[in-house]
């Protein structure tokens, strides 16, 4: 049976969480059309990267506003990789990445590596477990987790099929950003999945350009630029294959 996977790149709308869930579901459709089994979303993608607003913006895990989202995910078997703020039960806010699992369930990973500015917002995460798809694992990052060679590492070191991000990634920082990632799907043997916002968010001129590496490090699919694109990679095999396709409002 084939692995798919994809990456959402979509465009946040700032503090607007019922548009970007609706946004959400629009994409989460569109991937269930095509058979993907895992879908993974930008940090922050249910809120945008709004640090500013981020309390007033946190949710719980139990947030009756991620129902919809659940429960698509349980009817077309497939689960979504979501970002928010959450808080935690300390009452602290971490960036949070909500796995919503093809049974209605739910995990949570939490960002463990703060970029410069986010500790006024947030504090660090312990992670979480991989995703389970079928036999696979997938290993979960969020933006400058993945800036980190020994996150990367001791991801890899479970033996997962994929490394996925969620990120905010501007133009500037795209080049060495993507080659990094690159890296680690040629060192580590596995494949590294980064979806990144659309459009600019919290002030920053995203790159779009999510992109899927496959092992040995070839990219295998990507966005041309930034909008709204769906991402798709398939493993057959020992082959890796992929494809963007653009979605519209």
């Amino acid at each position: 049976m084939p692995l798919i996977v994809a990456a959402a790149q979509t465009i946040s709308l700032a503090g607007d969480m019922p548009a970007n869930i609706d946004s959400h579901l629009r994409f989460m459709r569109e991937a269930a059309a095509h058979g993907v089994q895992l879908l993974v979303f930008p940090e922050l993608s249910l809120t945008g990267y709004e640090l500013s607003m981020a309390d007033e913006l946190a949710i719980d895990a139990d947030d009756a506003r991620l129902a919809p989202m659940r429960d698509l995910a349980r009817e077309t078997g497939m689960r979504a990789v979501v970002g928010a703020p959450l808080r935690t039960e300390n009452g602290k806010l971490a960036i949070a990445a909500l796995v919503l699992q093809d049974d209605g369930g739910m995990s949570i990973y939490c960002k463990q590596h703060l970029h410069a500015g986010e500790e006024k917002a947030f504090v660090a995460g312990k992670g979480g477990a991989p995703v389970q798809v079928g036999e696979d694992l997938i290993a979960l990052a969020v933006c400058a987790d993945a800036t980190h060679p020994s996150h990367a590492a001791h991801a890899a070191s479970g033996n997962p099929a994929v490394y996925a991000a969620g990120s905010v990634i501007s133009v500037g920082s795209y080049p060495a950003e993507s080659a990094q990632l690159a890296g680690y799907a040629a060192t580590h043997g596995m494949a590294v999945l980064l979806a990144n916002h659309g459009g600019p968010t919290g002030g920053w001129p995203c790159a779009g350009r999510s992109a899927v590496w496959a092992p040995g490090g070839e990219q295998v699919a990507a966005a041309p630029g930034v909008g709204e694109f769906l991402v798709i990679a398939t493993r057959q095999g020992d082959d890796w294959s992929g494809k963007a396709i653009a979605l519209r409002g």
